[in-house]
């Protein structure tokens, strides 16, 4: 269950992926409480957040014991890696942003999030050669449906075309990000850690201009709080949730990491829902798709891998 060009199980690739898939679900509700803490901006928050998330990628970088059986990437390979997958990194959560102001939060996370595992599905068929199938297209489907259903599930969407134009855009960054990484892993010389700490320099580096057009220093009546909270969004759900994806990303067939990442909305729902908010049957029925489509192309991808090794391996004679 090994993918050939790094080594990591196939199977905890999944897990990785499930693990950031919820870690990326809490920042939404750490943002909000950030919002009413203090007038920081999402532009702000998104530069606070890779740029603490970078520090703690490269402390982590340097305090882990050097594995000198790892592949080494040159140098300059490395920083076109991590420029690319920065800059789609910046796209994708300064896009996303922008269409949350313009069109409202239900709709860009559908339009972002609904887009891109079509878009990657596309693109690894045509860039990498990864077929679905028709299980893995029923997968998808149902669990577009579910996120539908799961967002839209209120009523009170509104629609607005640019805001739409930036989601989409937000799910072209996406998109690029995990096809970029699924490529790479591939060809046998990815350094994963390396790749995530660099990418998100890129990234700082690319929201530096607008956080500080928005405003870097926030104004707020209790700074401790405010601390804690920008301290938990740049280490779980960005700093640890995005090296478990890079990680689970390179071995993991693409179409099925941006079904897996929907765990996101899934992810944020049960929390809205411990913190209160009321259980609607759209959040029950949407949650249900999706968990569903999750699964099943998590099976259907753990069963495909050791279908590989068995090919791999000798024959007994």
């Amino acid at each position: 269950m090994s993918d050939a060009s790094s080594g990591l199980p196939v199977g905890r690739g999944l897990l990785y992926l499930i693990v950031a898939g919820a870690a990326w679900g809490t920042a939404g509700a750490a943002a909000l409480l950030v919002y009413r803490t203090s007038d920081m901006g999402p532009v702000a928050l998104s530069f606070w957040r890779c740029a603490t998330g970078s520090v703690l990628l490269i402390a982590a970088r340097l305090l882990r014991p050097r594995d000198r059986s790892a592949p080494s990437v040159p140098l300059r390979r490395g920083a076109v890696r991590a420029g690319a997958t920065g800059i789609g990194l910046a796209v994708f959560q300064t896009a996303y942003f922008a269409a949350v102001s313009a069109t409202g939060l239900a709709v860009a996370t559908v339009v972002t999030l609904g887009a891109g595992p079509v878009l990657i599905a596309l693109g690894a068929r045509l860039a990498l050669g990864e077929r679905l199938g028709r299980g893995g297209v029923i997968a998808v489907a149902g669990a577009l449906a579910g996120l539908a259903v799961l967002v839209l599930g209120g009523g009170d969407a509104t629609v607005r075309p640019w805001g739409v134009l930036l989601a989409l855009a937000s799910a072209a960054g996406y998109s690029l990000m995990t096809l970029l990484t699924r490529w790479w892993g591939r060809d046998g010389g990815a350094d994963n850690s390396g790749t995530t700490v660099g990418a998100f320099g890129v990234t700082t580096l690319c929201l530096l201009p607008f956080a500080f057009a928005e405003g870097l220093v926030p104004h707020t009546a209790d700074p401790g709080r405010l601390l804690w909270l920008v301290a938990y969004i740049a280490t779980v759900p960005t700093a640890l949730a995005y090296a478990l994806y890079f990680a689970g990303a390179a071995v993991v067939r693409s179409a099925t990491v941006s079904v897996i990442m929907l765990l996101e909305p899934v992810s944020a729902a049960v929390l809205a829902v411990a913190l209160g908010e009321r259980l609607t049957a759209a959040t029950l029925v949407g949650t249900a798709l999706m968990l569903g489509s999750v699964t099943g192309l998590a099976y259907a991808e753990a069963r495909g891998a050791r279908a590989v090794r068995a090919e791999r391996e000798p024959v007994p004679v």
